[in-house]
């Protein structure tokens, strides 16, 4: 067994049964920075092959009782094979079509003149440079399987915690609402339980966010149409008691970001809690309407309207506390909007905020 390259030299398997030629050849790409192991039989390179490890092999067709098609299979069958180049003479361009069908990185011309030594260095080299390039696209492409492969069980460990979270958001936010409504119920002022009714309206328009992002695959966006009607139905409910009339929800299913999505149900729950309390006479019968719909040109409107008495003629704000109308501008400016009131409504007020998505 041939003793190890040194560091930077190419290992060299020759294959060829002149051994005169051998030698030749192994003397003058020493000089080149190769590390020349020569074998004079197919049979011999394949059992020299299959001993050691090499860069690249080079392999003549003429050989007794195995040529050097058959033996480039057996090399080529060898686990973690080197590169083969393809020893032809130079009549037989049918030869070495053959064997780089069968396999072969290159084939070089046997000849008698000295550039057969540099063409066949030059051949040897380019064939250990493209396996090498080669190996370093497999490596990198199995890394950037890897590599994704984690990145997408990370994202999924995230999206489960994430409903996970919201759940458990969604739970105390629902046990907060229940303290308010308790409270509500235990106060005796007017004003007191139509303010906690208020503060639960808030509490049900981010709780209904959570409980859709616990409940979705998405735990990025909130489906409006969905959000709204949960909302609406939680709405309806808490404020039965003040005798709020039917809610009416119109909504396209539009995806808003969860931050746009908390904003856009706070400002709704304003606005149909102001509606219920000052739109109608306590015997009078009217509905509250909302509607969430796109304008086909990127953007979205929201409205809330009602046919009640409208808002005052003397052009003041419309009724409601000083804190309900501060939460709507606040929300406002996050949304990057504001809402305002339509005055071509013929009876009644309605309230529109147009938002950019």
């Amino acid at each position: 067994m041939s003793t190890p390259a040194e560091p930077g030299r190419y290992r060299l398997l020759y294959i060829d049964d002149d051994v005169g030629l051998c030698r030749l050849i192994q003397r003058r790409l020493e000089r080149r920075g190769f590390s020349v192991v020569c074998a004079h039989s197919g049979a011999e390179g394949v059992a020299a092959a299959e001993a050691e490890r090499f860069d690249v092999i080079a392999v003549d067709h003429y050989m007794p009782g195995q040529d050097g098609l058959e033996a480039m299979q057996a090399l080529l069958a060898v686990p973690g094979s080197a590169p083969v180049v393809y020893v032809t003479g130079s009549d037989e361009s049918r030869i070495a079509v053959a064997a780089l069908k069968a396999g072969a990185a290159d084939y070089v011309v046997k000849t008698a003149s000295d550039d057969f030594i540099d063409l066949l260095a030059s051949a040897l080299t380019q064939a250990v440079a493209q396996v090498k390039l080669t190996r370093e696209r497999d490596a990198a492409a199995e890394a950037l399987v890897a590599s994704n492969e984690r990145l997408e069980a990370i994202v999924a460990r995230q999206a489960v915690l994430l409903r996970e979270v919201n759940h458990r958001v969604a739970n105390s936010l629902q046990l907060v609402s229940s303290l308010v409504h308790m409270q509500g119920n235990a106060v005796t002022d007017e004003a007191s339980r139509a303010a906690l009714r208020d503060t639960q309206a808030r509490i049900g328009a981010i709780m209904q966010v959570h409980k859709r992002l616990y409940t979705s695959e998405d735990v990025e966006q909130v489906d409006i149409a969905e959000y709204l009607r949960g909302l609406v139905d939680e709405l309806g409910q808490s404020l039965s008691a003040g005798g709020c009339r039917p809610i009416l929800l119109e909504a396209d299913p539009i995806k808003l970001s969860t931050d746009k999505a908390v904003a856009l149900g706070v400002v709704v729950a304003e606005l149909i809690t102001n509606a219920c309390k000052y739109a109608y006479a306590e015997d009078e019968y009217g509905e509250v309407r909302v509607r969430f719909t796109s304008n086909g040109e990127g953007g979205v409107i929201l409205a809330v309207e009602d046919d009640g008495v409208g808002l005052p003629a003397d052009g003041r704000k419309a009724q409601g506390t000083g804190l309900g109308q501060t939460v709507i501008a606040a929300m406002g400016r996050s949304l990057g909007s504001a809402v305002a009131f339509d005055p071509t409504h013929p009876k009644g007020a309605r309230a529109v905020m147009r938002l950019t998505i």
